[in-house]
């Protein structure tokens, strides 16, 4: 393995003014606050990036997809659930029926489709749900 010499004179002012360009630092979470504001960073970022692997800010997405997801599982401790498991409890919750999510997912056949497993959330319906429950768009993908 081949180790990449790096000069931390010229690193540092780098990472400071990147840091700085972003509206959110891209360092593990310490609060709710910070949570909330990488959430919203992150779902402004999945607006962009979509479900392109490809695309030049995905790496960024991933990251803080990640840091995300570590202040999750160490504040909102929650049992392993799949996505339309999710999405029924809080479908129950919050008295809904299928019909009440067309809007978010499409017609009434996807959302049953969803709940029983058959079919997969997209992003865009990912954070859709995210932004209708106030949950981070994760507990959906």
């Amino acid at each position: 393995m081949t180790t990449v010499a790096f000069n931390p004179k010229t690193l540092a002012p780098a990472w400071n003014a990147f840091q700085s360009a972003l509206p959110v630092r891209l360092a593990a979470i310490h609060s709710q606050a910070e949570y909330d504001r990488a959430v919203e960073f992150m779902n402004q970022l999945l607006d962009v990036v979509g479900d392109d692997e490809e695309h030049e800010l995905a790496d960024m997405l991933e990251l803080l997809g990640q840091l995300v997801e570590d202040y999750e599982n160490s504040h909102h401790t929650l049992p392993e659930a799949e996505p339309g498991q999710v999405l029924r409890f809080l479908m129950d919750q919050h008295g809904l029926k299928q019909a009440d999510l067309t809007t978010e997912l499409g017609a009434q056949s996807v959302v049953s489709e969803v709940l029983n497993g058959r079919r997969q959330i997209n992003v865009r319906q990912a954070k859709a749900l995210a932004e209708r429950f106030g949950v981070s768009a994760a507990v959906f993908i």
